[in-house]
């Protein structure tokens, strides 16, 4: 069987996906869940996760499924923790108000953008409120939406507010936050260009029912490496949370984006290592001339796509984004030219339409 393919089933085409196909987790089912409400198009996914260390279905993945099925009206099979195959047949898309409990530290972003890319052109607008983890280490932060992606959407065309209620770092979660979205018919083109002058440079350092010298000295070792004033660097601190957490963002755009780096402390790191794994980050992308980051060209790919053009200059292209790309290309009639050189990679989106 091709990794990627569609079959005819009952008068209608069910797009089948092998989930071990190129970077092998998560983002493969959230493409096709998200795509899979926008477009109409049914689908199965087998082998999720495939290539991560407990494959199958975990708790924030459930959630998604969920929220996919309950914003979409859809018939779903196989939406069980561990499942590793799942049938998922989209009904008419409502939008309204949704509120989605994870029950773990599960990301609410990623939960979040699974619905987003059938509600932003939805008929209605709709409030989702999401409770669980809004800063996990392996998914996008709540501060990286509301700062580097959701402005970028909004100049597509449509508007979408984020408001943290309560933050939930690892393990406990319990964290909350809410989307509400005033949703646009089609979704703009987005053009952005390599890096221009810098406008923006800042770090922020978040230290919650944690002592204060944890955030001064990874903000000393930020202003050490990046030779930045003082008044660049914030300290925030915080009890809105479940359990402690700690969390380092390094932010430095021009008039296009304002892009993001970000690192988490935990037990037996040091603040000046967590401090030094965002610096390193944010070093590689000034390196570069691009104008978007590594995780930002990923998180581009879907609303662009629905856009049917656009185009951005990324640092770099990572398997995740390309294996997002092909499940892309199943759902929507768009090709990806990539064009790479030494400074950035240029991807253009192209409506085959």
């Amino acid at each position: 069987m091709a990794k990627i393919g569609a079959v005819a089933e009952k008068g209608q085409t069910m797009i089948r996906i092998d989930g071990s196909f190129g970077e092998g987790g998560g983002q493969i089912l959230r493409t096709a869940l998200g795509l899979s409400l926008a477009t109409g198009k049914p689908f199965q996914i087998e082998n999720i996760r495939a290539k991560r260390q407990k494959p199958g279905l975990l708790r924030q993945h459930l959630t998604a499924v969920e929220a996919a099925k309950q914003v979409g009206n859809a018939k779903v099979e196989g939406a069980a923790l561990g499942s590793q195959s799942l049938t998922f047949v989209p009904g008419e898309v409502a939008a309204g108000k949704y509120h989605f409990v994870i029950g773990t530290a599960g990301s609410c972003t990623l939960v979040l953008q699974t619905i987003l890319p059938a509600l932003i052109t939805a008929p209605e607008p709709s409030e989702i409120v999401i409770e669980g983890g809004t800063h996990n280490t392996m998914a996008p932060p709540y501060d990286f939406l509301a700062t580097t992606f959701m402005p970028l959407l909004n100049r597509m065309g449509a508007t979408v507010e984020l408001r943290l209620h309560r933050y939930g770092f690892y393990p406990a979660g319990g964290g909350k936050m809410e989307a509400v979205i005033k949703p646009v018919p089609k979704l703009t083109p987005l053009i952005l260009g390599p890096r221009g002058e810098r406008r923006t440079q800042r770090a922020l350092a978040k230290v919650v029912n944690l002592p204060y010298h944890i955030a001064r000295r990874e903000l000393d070792t930020v202003g050490r490496a990046l030779n930045w004033m003082p008044e660049q660097l914030q300290v925030e601190q915080t009890k809105e949370a479940a359990s402690p957490g700690n969390v380092l963002t390094i932010a430095v755009g021009d008039d296009q984006v304002t892009e993001m780096f970000t690192a988490f402390g935990r037990m037996g790191v040091t603040a000046e290592s967590v401090a030094s794994e965002a610096i390193e980050e944010a070093k590689a992308f000034l390196a570069s001339d691009a104008s978007v980051g590594p995780h930002l060209a990923d998180q581009l790919l879907i609303p662009m796509a629905l856009a049917g053009g656009g185009s951005f200059h990324a640092q770099l292209l990572t398997d995740h984004a390309k294996t997002n790309m092909s499940v892309i290309k199943e759902f929507l009639d768009v090709e990806f030219n990539v064009h790479q050189n030494e400074r950035h990679t240029l991807v253009e989106v192209e409506n085959k339409d």
